[in-house]
C-alpha cells in the first residue's frame, strides 16, 4: 500500500507592533497561503482590534499573549521596547524577525542572540533590502569594489523621529557595503546634523576597508526627492543599482580611440551598457518567507545558519557612527579584535 503524504503544518504567525512597518508585516502574514495571522499586537486596544477584524484575526495588547499560539512572531514596536518583547517570545520558543535596528546596544543585541542559541528560537533581524532583487543580483557580479558610493535621502517622516537618520535610514546601507566588500572597515570618517528632529536627520559617511576599498555612504531625511541607488566602481565596470526601481546597469568600457593632427590630439573612449534583469517581488515578502522555510527546516530537524555575526557587524558600525558625530569626532579607527568578531562576544 502506497503511503500518503502528510500535508505540511501552517506556520502560525503574530505581529507585534502595528505601526508603520508592523502593518506591512500584518498584510504580507494575511497574504501567504500556508500561514495564519492569528494575533495583532498593540498598546493601543482600538487600533489593535480595529485591524484585528479587517484581517480575521485576534487583537492583544500584550506580547505574551501570543506564547503558545504562533510559531514565529515580527517584532516592530520601537527599538528600545526590542529587547525585552523579543526575548519573552524567543525564552518560549517562538521565532522572531525583529525589525532592524534590533538593539539599541551592542550588549542587549548580543544578548537576544544567546537567549536565542539557548532556547532554539530563530531570531533573524529585519534587513530588508538583503532580499531586494536587485541587490541578490548585484552580489552575483561585484567583485574588487574600488568605490562605493550609497545614497539614500528622503523627505522627513515623523514617525521614525525616535530613531536618527542612521538606524533609521543608513543602516540599510552600511549592511548591504559590509556585505559586497570582502574585509573589514578599518577607518571611519563621519558627519551629520540635526534639521527636523532632535536626533540627526542627514549623516555622512566615509569607511576604508583593509582591501582599499572606499565606501561613501550619504543618508538623509530632509530631502524632497526620495532616492535610493548605490554605484559601484570596479577595474572592468561601473554598476549603478536603483533600490526602488530594483534596476541595475552596468557599464563597460569597449575601446579608446586617439585622433592626432597638426593643431590637437583627440581622444574618445565608447562604452556600452548592460541591463541587468532583475526579477521584480515585495522584498519584505521574500524575508518572511526565507524566515518560514527557516523555520520549517528546523522542524525537521535541519541545521539552521544565522547570519549573526552580519547582523552584530552593521548594528557595531552604525553605533559607531552615531557615537562619533555625537561626541564630535570626525575620524576613528577600527581595532584588529572588531567588536563583532566571536572573541569579542
Amino acid at each position: 500500500m502506497a503511503s500518503v503524504e502528510r500535508p505540511e503544518r501552517r506556520i502560525r504567525a503574530g505581529v507585534v507592533g502595528a505601526g508603520h512597518m508592523g502593518q506591512y508585516h500584518i498584510l504580507v502574514y494575511a497574504e501567504l497561503w500556508n500561514v495564519d495571522l492569528v494575533g495583532i499586537v498593540d498598546v493601543d486596544a482600538e487600533k489593535a482590534r480595529r485591524l484585528a477584524a479587517q484581517y480575521e484575526t485576534q487583537a492583544f495588547t500584550d506580547h505574551r499573549a501570543l506564547i503558545g499560539k504562533v510559531d514565529v512572531a515580527s517584532v516592530a514596536v520601537p527599538t528600545d521596547q526590542h529587547i525585552a518583547v523579543a526575548r519573552d517570545l524567543l525564552e518560549a520558543g517562538v521565532h522572531v524577525l525583529v525589525e532592524k535596528p534590533m538593539t539599541p546596544t551592542l550588549e542587549e543585541a548580543k544578548e537576544l542572540f544567546r537567549v536565542a542559541r539557548k532556547s532554539g528560537a530563530i531570531l533573524h533581524v529585519g534587513h530588508v533590502e538583503r532580499f531586494n532583487g536587485a541587490v541578490q543580483e548585484l552580489k552575483k557580479i561585484v567583485e574588487r569594489p574600488i568605490l562605493i558610493e550609497s545614497r539614500r535621502l528622503g523627505p522627513f517622516v515623523p514617525q521614525v523621529q525616535d530613531d536618527t537618520v542612521v538606524m533609521d535610514l543608513m543602516i540599510h546601507d552600511i549592511d548591504i557595503v559590509l556585505g559586497l566588500v570582502n574585509g573589514e572597515p578599518r577607518q571611519l570618517t563621519a558627519m551629520g546634523r540635526s534639521i527636523h528632529s532632535a536626533g540627526l536627520d542627514v549623516a555622512s559617511v566615509q569607511i576604508l576597508f583593509d582591501t582599499a576599498t572606499i565606501a561613501t555612504i550619504t543618508a538623509s531625511r530632509a530631502t524632497e526627492q526620495k532616492i535610493r541607488t548605490l554605484a559601484i566602481t570596479q577595474p572592468d565596470a561601473y554598476i549603478l543599482l536603483d533600490y526602488t526601481d530594483q534596476d541595475i546597469q552596468i557599464h563597460r568600457r569597449a575601446s579608446q580611440e586617439y585622433t592626432l593632427n597638426r593643431e590637437s590630439i583627440r581622444y574618445r573612449q565608447a562604452s556600452f551598457v548592460e541591463h541587468l534583469f532583475v526579477h521584480k517581488e515585495n522584498p519584505l515578502k521574500l524575508e518572511i518567507l526565507h524566515l518560514i522555510s527557516a523555520v520549517r527546516q528546523a522542524r525537521a530537524g535541519e541545521p539552521v545558519e544565522l547570519p549573526e555575526e552580519e547582523d552584530i557587524r552593521s548594528l557595531a558600525v552604525a553605533l559607531e557612527i552615531e557615537r562619533m558625530i555625537r561626541e564630535g569626532r570626525r575620524e576613528t579607527a577600527w581595532p584588529e579584535d572588531p567588536p563583532w568578531s566571536k572573541r569579542s562576544a
